[in-house]
């Protein structure tokens, strides 16, 4: 590993931005240097977006300072950013599916060889180049479509390079990734600072910080809050950092009467994505469905919820079987989901939170087929308050909430149905630390009220933490039931890696 530079490459200084009446920096304070990965972290709606568009050109900031090794810069579009070395990688990148991967590198600047055409061969001697020094493989000549995520944020990676870029953003990169997945992102990372790149890593997961990253910055409420070495701090101390308070009790796990079955899954079957499914949530019990990337724990949700359609076996809530493929059968059963992609399966972004809200139950609170807009404002003001979601007016677009925030209106949306079961997929994924102590606590309270909640997560402590049971699968199977005191992070890794034995 290079010893960081002793000048910054990228430094903002005391940096604001307002939205009309919303605040969303007050002040920033940060330092990139060559040779160091850099991480910004912070609760959701602590400003880390924001300044992010800043640093790329696509917000310019009201007040304070950005300089590029000591000169003062005023980006005003993308383009400038990216000419001055710039480069932001996406946690979902946005290539051109119908194009190679060459093709995507180069778009917009192919080199030009006799006769004004496009030299193909040199473009494609250089992706090879460039993939080899990131100590990966990947067909330069194959379509961006089917592409994984990670390979995808590869390709943009590739891309940066190719611009020369010098200070890389990677915002939330490991959030849809395996863990072989992430540990090859971090082999990139660490090449990129090895030659003198200054990398900036936006995430919530504290493991992967502590493990990749050299220096660490707090943001908090819009405002820089702290910088300090990773070796000289903890976990614990930034959390404290983070939400200016001790989050002593991230999992509130409560001891509830378990009652009767209320979901029953019996022998699903899909050929393909998954296979003779069996399992029971009863009332008041949560229930994890663990597995790693791919093992078909969504797709099972889907299928239970009628998104998707099965082959074989039956789902039954409170003892009335469901019709397969049907979403409004299992909704006037009695079943929600909230889904993994909030923002795209979840939420209508262009519409109001109060839209949102009560998309689930117009047909319940409208007046001769109509809803006037009191009557949704006022129903959607008890569950946002209910959920302490943080909006500056009900009448704001759901795309412009923070993760978590939009996360809380899912789940308004179809707490509000009044469920008999829950399913929720990743209910932490991509929020701050404050706001998953939040979710979780609301779990067990709803699992107290006598709610069924099957939890999907890839989140071994989460999974640890809220559950009453431990359902594994592998590769489409479930392969363990785990009681709540014999779950440990072994008997579940073993039985999501190992097929074993299944569970009858």
């Amino acid at each position: 590993m290079n010893s960081p530079q002793l000048q910054p490459v990228l430094q903002l200084t005391g940096v604001s931005k307002s939205f009309g009446s919303v605040v969303a920096l007050r002040t920033a304070d940060l330092a990139l240097f060559g040779g160091s990965i850099h991480a910004l972290v912070g609760e959701n709606g602590a400003g880390k977006s924001t300044l992010v568009k800043i640093m790329a050109g696509l917000y310019h900031r009201d007040s304070g300072s950005m300089e590029i090794d000591g000169q003062v810069v005023n980006f005003r579009t993308t383009a400038e950013a990216k000419a001055a070395g710039i480069a932001v990688i996406y946690q979902e990148p946005t290539l051109f599916p119908d194009l190679s991967v060459t093709e995507n590198v180069f778009m917009g600047r192919q080199p030009m060889g006799r006769f004004r055409r496009i030299d193909r061969a040199a473009m494609r001697a250089e992706v090879v180049r460039l993939l080899d020094g990131l100590g990966v493989r990947i067909d330069p000549d194959r379509p961006a479509d089917g592409l994984s995520i990670a390979d995808q944020q590869i390709i943009e990676i590739a891309k940066a390079i190719s611009l020369d870029a010098r200070v890389l953003i990677m915002d939330e990169p490991t959030a849809a990734l395996s863990g072989i997945e992430v540990e090859r992102l971090f082999a990139v990372a660490r090449n990129l600072r090895d030659e003198g790149r200054a990398l900036l890593f936006i995430s919530h997961r504290f493991d992967e910080v502590f493990e990749l990253c050299d220096t660490i910055t707090v943001m908090r409420d819009g405002s820089y809050i702290s910088t300090s070495p990773i070796a000289t701090t903890s976990v614990p101390e930034i959390v404290r950092l983070m939400v200016g308070r001790e989050v002593t009790e991230l999992f509130p796990k409560t001891v509830v009467p378990i009652g009767e079955p209320v979901l029953e899954v019996s022998h699903l079957t899909r050929p393909g994505v998954f296979s003779d499914i069996s399992l029971t949530v009863r009332s008041g019990e949560i229930v994890a469905l663990a597995g790693l990337v791919g093992a078909g724990r969504s797709e099972v949700a889907r299928a239970v919820f009628g998104v998707d359609p099965y082959t074989s076996g039956t789902v039954t809530v409170r003892g009335k079987r469901l019709s397969s493929h049907d979403t409004t059968a299992a909704m006037a059963a009695g079943i929600a989901l909230v889904p993994e992609d909030r923002r795209k399966q979840g939420l209508v972004l262009d519409s109001t939170v109060s839209t949102n809200v009560t998309d689930a139950v117009r047909r319940t609170i409208d007046t001769f087929g109509l809803i006037s807009k009191r009557q949704e404002n006022s129903f959607a003001q008890s569950w946002a308050r209910k959920l302490e979601v943080k909006t500056a007016a009900l009448d704001s677009t759901a795309g412009t909430l923070s993760g978590g925030n939009q996360q809380k209106v899912v789940l308004a949306k179809w707490l509000a149905s009044n469920p008999k079961v829950l399913i929720i997929d990743e209910p932490t994924r991509g929020i701050d630390v404050g706001t998953k102590s939040e979710v979780h606590r609301m779990m067990c309270e709803l699992a107290g009220d006598g709610m069924a909640i099957l939890m999907i997560s890839s989140e071994l402590p989460e999974v640890l933490g809220m559950a009453d049971r431990v359902l594994v699968m592998h590769e489409g199977r479930l392969t363990a039931d785990i009681p709540r005191d014999k779950a440990t992070p072994e008997t579940v890794m073993f039985a999501a890696t190992h097929a074993g034995e299944e569970v009858a």
